[in-house]
């Protein structure tokens, strides 16, 4: 398919102001709901994690007990490289007075005992549960629970949803003077089925944030017309590019992409127009499969390859997006 410098100029812009309100508006929809639980935000308004950034965020405590929640929109909305209209908004609802831990084993070892912890007596129900029982009661049959996550169907005044309930993960291995405050934090996601889910959203948000701050913005209009590229590969029909397209999703994208040096998206980027500089940037993967072992997703924790078919598959994808594209 031909590609024109104004077709990349489009597909390059970030998305406008009705989607700003709907991040909003997803976070209120779920904080309202998770109220009947006897939670409270104490009046406070919708705030940003990072700036620019769709990454809203609001903190709810229990008016009874120690209950702490974190609710906050994470993916590509948060991450301002969205670039289908219809597409979800994700929210993480993060359970932080209960938490999940990892320590150090081997020669020197820790233990809940080293930082004071003690084992969560069992819930009656789950967290999850609680969640979907407080979404059904707002939002009826607009509600659809997932493997991981539980879907609120949208309408004219918010987009779909697609809630995440999870548990705060502390990773404590980096830390050797027993400090309660000095981990390195995450999400633990845990399926109706299947092995338990650690991510790293808020480290994703940060990082993405930053290399586009260092890069004068190149990089998340890159990674725009790189998802772009992949949904008119899926819709294309042709040849093999559905399948491979589908088996490498934005976030391996996006997180691809910033494993690309900062020097070549201020130097090729700046210096072509954006049809040849995105010409440039499938050579520069093409030319660099075997690095893509030692690169990590955006949050810069987590191997972007996890297995040998995620390898192949970002392979495969490279390889069949450089015979799709052209220019003029």
């Amino acid at each position: 398919m031909k590609f024109t410098e104004s077709m990349l100029n489009g597909y390059s812009q970030p998305l406008g102001a009705t989607e700003d309100q709907q991040c909003k508006n997803a976070i209120r929809m779920v904080s309202d709901a998770l109220k009947r639980l006897g939670f409270t935000d104490d009046g406070k308004e919708i705030a940003l994690l990072y700036p620019d950034t769709y990454a809203y965020s609001l903190q709810l405590r229990s008016t009874s007990g120690g209950r702490k929640i974190k609710i906050f929109v994470q993916g590509s909305y948060a991450n301002n490289t969205n670039v289908r209209t219809e597409s979800d908004v994700d929210v993480a609802i993060i359970q932080e007075e209960v938490f999940t831990t990892e320590y150090r084993t081997g020669y020197i070892p820790q233990s809940d005992a080293d930082y004071g912890f003690v084992i969560a007596a069992p819930a009656a129900k789950s967290f999850k549960d609680e969640v979907q029982e407080c979404l059904e009661a707002k939002f009826g049959d607009d509600v659809e629970r997932k493997n991981k996550s539980i879907k609120v169907h949208g309408n004219t005044y918010r987009k779909d949803a697609d809630t995440v309930p999870c548990r705060r993960y502390r990773d404590y291995r980096a830390d050797y003077n027993k400090d309660t405050n000095n981990y390195i934090g995450g999400i633990v996601i845990t399926p109706d089925y299947g092995a338990r889910i650690i991510n790293y959203p808020e480290q994703h948000i940060a990082n993405g944030r930053q290399k586009n701050t260092i890069t004068h913005g190149y990089y998340k209009k890159f990674v725009r017309i790189m998802k772009k590229m992949r949904y008119l590969m899926e819709d294309s029909g042709v040849y093999s590019y559905k399948n491979a397209a589908q088996n490498v999703n934005s976030f391996m994208l996006e997180s691809l992409l910033w494993n690309i040096s900062d020097t070549w998206y201020l130097e090729d980027c700046s210096k072509y127009r954006k049809v040849f500089a995105f010409y440039q940037m499938i050579n520069w993967l093409k030319a660099r499969k075997s690095d893509f072992h030692s690169y990590k997703e955006a949050n810069g924790i987590k191997p972007l390859c996890a297995d040998e078919d995620a390898y192949k598959s970002i392979c495969t994808f490279i390889d069949q997006l450089s015979a799709f594209y052209q220019y003029e």
